[in-house]
């Protein structure tokens, strides 16, 4: 099986700089028709990574679509070796580490400053979690625009979507749009489009830029501007195995060139992207990224944005602390929740 999977790695892939002495890197990326992928994941790894490590680290990346594996699939594979660094949503991974849910919660942060605040006070407890659950070593989280809402037919509010079938971007928020009434449904990213189509699911969530460069505006007409899933952060991370082998100075120096030529590129782009990219979907304003849809725009109320708030703080949240265990909950409280202003009551 990991030599199957290698040479799917290596099938395709970008083969960046020569030197001898440098350290060659297997990257498997997210999704690679999307932003993240295309605007800051490739030409990090392929161009600027030789650049910004003085050539010590080359890479060779692909991404988790092109080698045919799921995206929750990723975080196990880099924990076994089969390649040296992933990147994959943090939601994709939930199954194998519940307590990672709260890397990225809806609704409590509606800017990018606000979303980066939050990750990055969520960052020591992801890092623990990467190295107990996936031997691996954190290497940094970049955004994708906050996770709204594409619905095929007619949206006008929050209480529209009750009794609708919405694909969610992660298990809270699913768990939050059936808390709402909606029915939530676990479709695949790449399934959506044609699950809209068919009349498998009236709405689903995601980022604004990631709907529009998958073409979800061709098979639904109302965009819903609640941050229903968060950011849907991804988180990069390499193989413990492997990183523990660098040298302390070249552990540092990855680390340091993640940060600044990928992770801090896309948090700055973060927001400005969003307004471009609902710009893009309803054709109101400049569509840097080709042609304009017409999809009608519902911006969110206030009654709605305090409705979906009240229900995640008494329904949501507390049901993730079940999961997650009061040890992950109380780090949480006294970290994210002081970030965002949110207590989650801890069991006795």
């Amino acid at each position: 099986m990991k030599n199957m999977m290698m040479s799917a790695l290596l099938t395709g892939t970008l083969l960046v700089g020569t030197a001898a002495t440098a350290e060659q890197l297997s990257v498997v990326g997210s999704w690679s028709s999307l932003p993240l992928y295309k605007q800051f994941t490739t030409p990090f790894w392929t161009e600027e990574l030789p650049k910004l490590t003085n050539a010590d680290f080359t890479a060779q990346l692909t991404s988790f679509d092109q080698m045919g594996i799921a995206g929750g699939d990723v975080f196990r594979m880099l924990g076994d070796g089969v390649f040296d660094v992933g990147q994959t949503v943090g939601d994709y991974t939930v199954g194998d580490a519940p307590e990672l849910e709260g890397l990225d919660v809806p609704l409590v942060a509606t800017t990018a400053a606000q979303a980066k605040a939050m990750v990055d006070a969520a960052r020591p407890m992801v890092e623990d979690i990467m190295h107990d659950r996936f031997n691996a070593e954190l290497l940094g989280i970049a955004p994708y625009p906050p996770q709204i809402v594409f619905c095929n037919g007619e949206v006008n509010s929050l209480a529209d979507l009750k009794g609708k079938k919405v694909r969610g971007s992660g298990r809270m928020t699913t768990k939050l749009l059936e808390a709402l009434g909606a029915e939530g449904v676990n479709i695949a990213f790449s399934e959506v489009p044609g699950s809209l189509q068919r009349g498998v699911i009236d709405c689903a969530v995601t980022g604004a830029g990631s709907g529009y460069s998958a073409g979800w505006w061709e098979v639904s007409d109302h965009l819903l501007t609640l941050p229903l899933g968060g950011w849907d952060p991804v988180v990069i991370a390499m193989n413990k195995d492997r990183f523990d082998a660098l040298p302390a100075d070249q552990q540092a120096e990855l680390k340091q060139a993640v940060k600044t030529g990928l992770e801090d590129k896309a948090w700055d782009a973060a927001q400005g992207g969003l307004t471009n990219d609902i710009a893009c979907l309803t054709g109101n304003g400049d569509c840097p990224s080709g042609k304009p849809a017409s999809m009608t725009l519902v911006q969110a109320s206030d009654a709605d944005m305090a409705t979906a708030r009240k229900v995640l703080e008494t329904e949501v949240l507390p049901e993730w602390a079940d999961r997650a265990g009061a040890d992950w909950v109380k780090r949480w409280n006294d970290s994210v929740g002081k970030v965002v202003g949110v207590t989650i009551p801890v069991a006795n």
